[in-house]
């Protein structure tokens, strides 16, 4: 295949983490291109993700699409990288007194699907030992989280994307879409390129894309989280400790390389844009984590921002549209789409190519209509 192929089979809007993901899946029986607005691919989000590998993490359809992911972190294809994507990373959900409600309707959602422990006072202590005293009143532990190597699996399906032929073009924003007969023709600052089939995989942009080819309206929102790094207190050694985070998801905080990563959990409703932190999420952060953890943050090392986007229900939409032909949405992963990636994958390819989804996929009980555009369409 050329570098710059005019038309193919397939043209993938977006090489972040669910573009890459999808195109490498289609490349290997299809001839496809994908195209990326920035000059590197995961450059707004992928490339801003601390990603842990959660089964207890997200709704229904996410958990169940994480957990059949599983398989591929643990046994990736040869080549694909150079070292293992995932260590361990107990995950430690904590709530005050006056959130044991919240935690108890957590652990009925998740423990019938991964080993979850409930742990009291003494218990969160040992395995947090930076917790403030009389903080937490409870906790669920979950033992089968992990870190996640973001960069190498974003750069393992580029990787295999580019050894099953495909073409990436980057600095590439598309400018038009429009469909002639069954061609959909994609009008980028770097050409022009023709398919039958479009993936829209372009993040915060994705409604953006939708609206271009006169497809439904999902009600995507971008929303902007903040995350910054601090140093660790003295004499501090437990750099395997849980991410550790509130069960309201108000705060995060993850010993990460000899510092501490944390996070507001912030969610705010942002257009399409290059993230960057404000302020007044800066210093709520810093707040949250005083109050619930014994520590003093002196000075910011590091501090940036990135997109996650949302619909209503917070499940991906994941499937074809029902306004035009041919136009395939990959969108609203929000939180999830590092941990999900693999599985979402497969099905998106498995859907687009009218395949069976694959059985690990339904063994974990997920239903289709949990990700289907339909289930959030209104008119563009």
């Amino acid at each position: 295949m050329s570098d710059r192929p005019s038309s193919a089979d397939a043209i993938v809007i977006g090489a972040g983490i669910a573009g890459a993901s999808v195109a490498a899946g289609l490349a290997r029986s299809m001839k496809v291109v994908m195209t990326e607005m920035e000059a590197q691919p995961g450059y707004h989000t992928t490339g801003r993700s601390a990603a842990v590998f959660a089964p207890s993490y997200g709704p229904e359809g996410v958990r169940a699409l994480t957990r059949a992911s599983r398989a591929f972190f643990d046994d990736t294809p040869y080549g694909f990288a150079d070292s293992p994507l995932l260590t361990p990373r107990e995950i430690l959900m904590v709530a005050r007194q006056d959130q044991l409600d919240a935690l108890d309707a957590l652990v009925a959602s998740v423990s019938g699907e991964t080993h979850v422990d409930v742990l009291g006072p003494a218990a969160l202590k040992e395995h947090q030992p930076l917790l403030r005293d009389g903080y937490a009143a409870a906790g669920m532990l979950d033992r089968g989280g992990q870190d996640i190597d973001v960069a190498a699996l974003h750069q393992g399906f580029l990787r295999l994307f580019k050894a099953h032929g495909g073409a990436m073009i980057t600095g590439a924003p598309v400018r038009g879409l429009r469909r002639n007969g069954e061609i959909w023709s994609v009008e980028t600052k770097a050409g022009s390129f023709s398919a039958p089939l479009v993936v829209n995989a372009a993040g915060a942009w994705a409604e953006s894309v939708g609206r271009m080819a006169g497809a439904e309206t999902i009600g995507l929102v971008p929303k902007r989280r903040t995350a910054m790094v601090v140093a660790e207190p003295e004499g501090f050694t437990r750099r395997e400790a849980p991410i550790t985070i509130d069960v309201d998801e108000q705060f995060y905080l993850k010993p990460d390389a000899g510092r501490l990563l944390i996070s507001p959990a912030d969610e705010t409703p942002t257009d399409p844009c290059d993230a960057q932190p404000e302020e007044i999420d800066v210093a709520i952060c810093a707040d949250r984590i005083m109050t619930a953890f014994d520590l003093e943050i002196r000075r910011i090392e590091n501090k940036w921002a990135g997109l996650r986007s949302f619909v209503a229900d917070k499940e991906p939409v994941i499937g074809f549209s029902r306004a035009v032909p041919g136009f395939f949405w990959m969108a609203g992963q929000g939180g999830y789409g590092i941990q999900s990636a693999p599985a979402a994958a497969e099905l998106a390819a498995a859907l687009i190519q009218g395949q069976a989804i694959p059985a690990h996929i339904t063994d974990q009980g997920f239903e289709p209509g949990r990700i289907a555009p339909g289930r959030v369409e209104s008119a563009a």
